[in-house]
């Protein structure tokens, strides 16, 4: 059989240039052989001709044998089979605190807690137990000025040692598993009082000994109870960051690293993994880096989206989210559900129970998150998804930020002159400094910085100066300290109805709202009010809209 092609006008040119006009010329006749690189004879023989006096292209196609293909067969698995293959896959992350790990007691609670749930197949992250990242960090503030010979002496390295020592005791698991850290502490406590100072990165290598020292514990004790467990350093796994010390970012090469890494063990030997929280390691220094305060919740998030897992656990020591801080007003009570959007702006603006940045992942791996309570782990928490029926949701919770500073920056210049805002913003991103809330107008811009946000206190006052010097060289700047941020997340479509209850509210306790902004995220609206102010506002909030009648708000 043959197969012949007519491309009638075809035209195969190169180009002439005469006189700035481009010309195109047909090639001679040519013949090109497309033949198989296999054996003679076998295959599809082709020849294209170029034709100069007809001006057409004919591609001629020769079939010398027909080779035929034969499809492979879909494999299908059997429902036993796929049962099976799903069997060996992690399936969620299981996330504990501090406070859930605080003793060897809360340990043995933790492992029961997690043999609990005989259908799941989990990873582990777990934080430093109960407040040992505080103490590490005031053992590496007093070695600085205590000198080489004083640092056994240091309190809070006592406690550590005396800590840990104890609980692997109690657990009965070899001590050895954790002798080296501990003797590694001390030197390093020992060199920071011999240099005189605690830079970001190694107080970030400071503060990882007690992540590294619980995981270690913990995955001793399960092993020694019959449950196989494997340890993993975050910084050794995969967990690749930004150089921001103290306060690092994680980066996207740590997704594929991750799933390499936890899924093969998993699958070649099946153990429970048991990671650490808050660590990562430096893209270029290489060192050890830290996610910021709660980091542990990121770390379970990241993990979560790098595996895609069905669901992420984070275990706190309360009821999942409360409509406000239960401290401030005992009768708080716990969110059944969130948004992502909710969750994030909560985390943010000071809801301790989750990290600000830790839902990210989760809302790109649209996975859904579950906060619960380790202390109480029949209550049915928080689940956090991508969206919620939002028809009858007014208020969803109350947050306090204390401690924020306020700016009033006024134009030296006149009215509608352009890139003020430009200049104002500039400044803080030359200094560093992150901005919470905005309110603008033509001439003038209020917002407010969140000192508490960074670990060395005794630069606040300075930076804060430093700021409002640059400000002054472009406006008059009013400094104003003392103040706090009550953010109402909740249901912005519906705004005119809680800014009516809000200042009714405001009125009656005769206070004065300073700043008001509506989030871009339309689910929180946040009011600046003094620090002496804000508890109370809170208790009254709370009172009018999730205490009284539901239709008496509507």
């Amino acid at each position: 059989m043959a197969t012949a092609l007519h491309f009638c006008g075809g035209k195969v040119a190169y180009p002439v240039f005469t006189k700035g006009l481009l010309h195109c010329q047909a090639l001679l006749t040519q013949r090109i052989d497309f033949a198989n690189n296999g054996a003679p004879n076998s295959g599809l023989c082709a020849s294209v001709k170029f034709s100069r006096k007809s001006r057409v292209l004919r591609v001629s196609c020769e079939v010398r044998r027909s080779d035929v293909l034969e499809r492979n067969k879909t494999e299908y698995l059997s429902d036993g089979e796929a049962e099976a293959e799903s069997e060996k896959q992690l399936t969620c992350v299981m996330k504990f605190g501090g406070s859930s790990l605080a003793s060897a007691e809360r340990m043995k609670e933790v492992a029961d807690l997690i043999l609990s749930f005989p259908d799941e197949r989990p990873i582990i992250v777990l934080s430093a137990m109960g407040k040992t990242t505080n103490k590490l960090l005031l053992a590496g503030e007093k070695a600085v000025c205590c000198g080489v010979t004083n640092v056994d002496a240091i309190d809070e390295l006592s406690f550590i040692k005396e800590l840990h020592l104890r609980t692997v005791d109690e657990l009965g698991v070899e001590l050895s598993i954790i002798a080296n850290h501990l003797e590694e502490l001390e030197q390093l406590l020992k060199g920071i009082a011999m240099m005189k100072e605690l830079t970001p990165r190694t107080k970030d290598y400071l503060v990882s000994f007690g992540e590294c020292m619980s995981t270690r514990i913990f995955a001793a004790y399960l092993n020694k109870i019959g449950a196989k467990a494997r340890q993993y350093d975050a910084f050794d796994i995969g967990f690749i960051t930004t150089d921001d010390f103290t306060n690092a970012d994680i980066l996207e090469a740590t997704y594929p690293a991750l799933a390499k890494r936890l899924h093969g063990d998993w699958i070649n030997d099946p153990a429970i993994p048991i990671v650490t929280g808050f660590l990562g390691k430096g893209w270029r220094s290489c060192a050890i880096t830290t996610l910021g305060r709660g980091g542990s919740d990121l770390t379970a998030t990241t993990i979560g989206k790098a595996l895609g897992l069905r669901e992420i656990q984070v275990w706190k020591d309360v009821d999942g989210v409360l409509t406000c801080d239960p401290n401030i007003y005992p009768p708080a009570e716990p969110v059944p559900y969130l948004t992502f959007d909710e969750a994030a702006e909560l985390a943010y603006f000071g809801a301790q129970v989750l990290h600000p940045q830790s839902m990210r992942p989760a809302r790109e791996g649209d996975i859904p998150v579950r906060v619960k309570n380790s202390y109480n782990p029949n209550a049915p928490g928080t689940l956090i998804t991508r969206t919620r029926d939002m028809s009858k949701a007014v208020l969803t919770s109350i947050v306090l930020k204390r401690n924020v500073t306020m700016l009033d920056i006024v134009s030296t210049r006149m009215l509608g002159q352009f890139g003020f805002l430009a200049k104002v913003f500039s400044i803080f991103e030359d200094l560093g400094i992150s901005v919470d809330v905005v309110a603008t107008s033509e001439v003038s811009i209020s917002l407010t910085l969140d000192p508490s946000k960074l670990w060395s206190r005794e630069l606040i006052q300075q930076e804060l100066d430093h700021v409002v010097e640059e400000l002054e060289k472009i406006a008059v700047v009013n400094l104003l300290q003392h103040r706090s941020i009550i953010s109402l997340i909740g249901n912005v479509q519906r705004s005119s109805l809680i800014l009516e209850k809000v200042f009714n509210v405001l009125r009656t306790n005769g206070v004065n709202v300073q700043m008001i902004s509506q989030g871009a995220s339309k689910v929180n609206i946040s009011l600046i009010v003094n620090d002496d102010e804000a508890e109370q506002c809170v208790r009254s909030l709370h009172k009018t809209f999730f205490e009284s009648n539901i239709s008496e708000i509507n």
